[in-house]
C-alpha cells in the first residue's frame, strides 16, 4: 500500500470514529436524564409529578400546577465504571495485541441543571431551564489492547429550553418548548506508526529505524463542536385532584460537528511517512445529508402516571421510548476525495420502564424510591471500547426536607446494574480486533435545591 493511501485510509477511519464515537455516546447508557435529584431518587419515573421546576424538562404542562413563581438548582455526580478483560485481542496482522486490560474507563462527571418558572395568568406559564441532557467521558490508560481504537472519548452539551403552558380546563394542560442545544466532541486513539510503515514502506525500509508493529506510537485526537435546535411538547391530564396522566414528547436534534484533528508523532518517523500531509494538524469537517444520519440526537416519547394513593403513599410509573432503529449505517462522504467511510450500526429502538413509591413521613421530610429496566441500543455485534453499553436495572434511593413552607432540599441516589456484555470489534485498517468482556456499572449521586417565591 502506498504511503499516501495507508495514511488517507486511516484519515478517514479516524474521523469516522470520532462521529460515530460522539454520538454512540448519546445512546440509552449515557444519555443523561439527571435534572432532578427527585427524578433520581424515583429512577425517573416521576415525570407526571410536576412538584418543582424541573417539570420544564420533564414535561412542560406541569408549568400550570406549581403557581407563583419557582426555581430549582440540580447537581448530579454520576460515576459511570467500565473495566475491560482482554480474552485475545489481535493485531492488524493477526498476531497477539500488546497491553494492558486499560484500568477503569469511567470516571465522575458533574452534570447541572438549574429551572425557572412563573405563572403569567391563572391559564398562562412560563419557564426556561439549561441542563445537559447528554454525555460521556471515559478515558482507557495509555498502552492497553484498545488502544489504536479508542483511549479518551468526552462529550459535552449544554441545552438552554424556554417553555410555555396552558391551562385549558381543571383537567388538563398542555406545554410546548424549543431547545438550543451545544456539544463539544473531544475523541483520541493511538496510531501504529510500526504498522503502517511496514505495510505502506516494507520492513527493510521500517526496521533500521526500530519502526516495528505495535513499537511506535501516536495519538490522533479530533475536537469539534456544533449548536443544534429542536422543542419538546407536553401534555398533562388530571381527572381527579389525586390522579396525573403525562405525555411528553422530545425531538432529535441533529449536531454537525466540525473542528480540527491533531496528530503526535513519534520521532524518527521515516521520511516518506513524515511528509505525508494526512498526518498534519488539519480541520477536520464532516456535514451528513443523510436524514437519519447517527449525528441525530434521537427523539424520545415518555407516558406517566402518577397517583396519590394514600395521605401518605404516592405510586408512579413512566415508559420512555427512544428512537434508534432508523440507524442502520453510518456513511460519511468526503469533499476532498478521500473514499467514503461506511459503519453499520443495525441500533434498535429502546424502551425504559420506571415505577416508584414516595411515603410522606410528615410535613417535612418525604421518603422516596425506585426501580427500572433501560435498554440499550447497542446490539452485541456492533459495541464499541467507546460506548461499551448493556442493558441495566435501576435501582434507586431519594428524600426530601422541607426547612420551611417555601424551600426543598431532595437528595437522591441510584445504582445502576449493567448487564456484563462482551466486545469482538475490529477496526480497519490498523486497528486490530478487540476481543474481551466489559464488567460496568453506574453511580448517581444528585442534590436539589428549589425554591418558591
Amino acid at each position: 500500500m502506498h504511503p499516501s493511501q495507508a495514511a488517507s485510509t486511516f484519515r478517514v477511519s479516524l474521523i469516522a470514529t470520532a462521529l460515530i464515537a460522539a454520538n454512540t455516546a448519546l445512546a440509552g447508557g449515557f444519555s443523561l436524564s439527571e435534572m432532578s435529584a427527585g427524578s433520581v431518587g424515583n429512577s425517573h419515573a416521576g415525570s407526571a409529578s410536576a412538584e418543582d421546576a424541573s417539570t420544564v424538562y420533564y414535561n412542560p404542562a406541569g408549568l400550570t400546577r406549581l403557581g407563583g413563581s419557582r426555581v430549582s438548582a440540580t447537581l448530579s455526580g454520576i460515576r459511570p465504571s467500565a473495566k475491560f478483560r482482554n480474552t485475545g485481542s489481535l493485531s492488524a496482522l493477526g498476531t497477539p495485541m500488546a497491553g494492558g486490560n486499560g484500568g477503569d474507563a469511567g470516571d465522575w462527571a458533574a452534570v447541572p441543571a438549574v429551572y425557572y418558572s412563573t405563572s403569567l395568568s391563572s391559564r398562562w406559564s412560563v419557564g426556561v431551564g439549561m441542563h445537559a441532557p447528554f454525555g460521556l467521558k471515559t478515558e482507557y490508560d495509555d498502552g492497553w489492547v484498545g488502544r489504536y481504537q479508542a483511549l479518551k472519548s468526552d462529550l459535552k452539551t449544554v441545552g438552554i429550553n424556554p417553555v410555555l403552558a396552558y391551562r385549558m380546563n381543571d383537567a388538563v394542560s398542555i406545554g410546548a418548548g424549543v431547545s438550543a442545544q451545544y456539544a463539544d466532541v473531544e475523541l483520541s486513539r493511538a496510531i501504529d506508526f510500526g504498522t503502517i510503515c511496514v505495510g505502506s514502506l516494507g520492513a527493510a525500509s521500517c526496521v533500521p529505524s526500530g519502526f516495528l508493529p505495535q513499537t511506535q506510537d501516536g495519538v490522533a485526537t479530533v475536537q469539534g463542536n456544533d449548536w443544534g435546535y429542536g422543542y419538546n411538547l407536553g401534555v398533562l391530564i388530571a381527572p381527579t385532584s389525586n390522579l396525573r396522566y403525562g405525555l411528553t414528547y422530545r425531538s432529535k436534534i441533529r449536531h454537525n460537528v466540525s473542528g480540527e484533528a491533531t496528530f503526535e508523532r513519534p520521532a524518527g518517523l521515516p521520511a516518506p511517512l513524515a511528509a505525508s500531509p494526512t498526518f498534519t494538524n488539519t480541520d477536520a469537517n464532516a456535514s451528513l445529508d443523510l436524514p437519519d444520519s447517527l449525528l441525530d440526537l434521537p427523539d424520545s416519547l415518555s407516558a406517566s402516571v402518577y397517583s396519590d394513593i394514600s395521605q401518605r403513599w404516592s405510586a408512579m410509573a413512566d415508559v420512555t421510548w427512544m428512537r434508534w432503529s432508523r440507524f442502520e449505517e453510518l456513511r460519511i462522504n468526503f469533499a476532498n476525495g478521500a473514499p467514503a467511510s461506511v459503519t453499520p450500526e443495525n441500533w434498535r429502538d429502546t424502551t425504559r420502564v420506571s415505577a416508584a413509591l414516595n411515603y410522606r413521613v410528615s410535613d417535612m421530610l418525604k421518603l422516596r424510591g425506585g426501580v427500572a429496566f433501560d435498554e440499550s441500543p447497542v446490539r452485541d455485534e456492533f459495541r464499541t471500547p467507546r460506548i461499551p453499553d448493556a442493558n441495566r436495572r435501576w435501582l434507586s434511593l431519594g428524600a426530601q426536607f422541607k426547612p420551611s413552607r417555601h424551600a426543598a432540599v431532595d437528595v437522591g441516589y441510584a445504582h445502576l446494574f449493567v448487564r456484563d456484555s462482551s466486545i469482538n470489534k475490529a477496526e480497519p485498517p490498523v486497528g486490530g480486533t478487540l476481543i474481551g468482556d466489559y464488567d460496568n456499572d453506574v453511580n448517581i449521586l444528585s442534590v436539589q435545591y428549589s425554591h418558591a417565591f
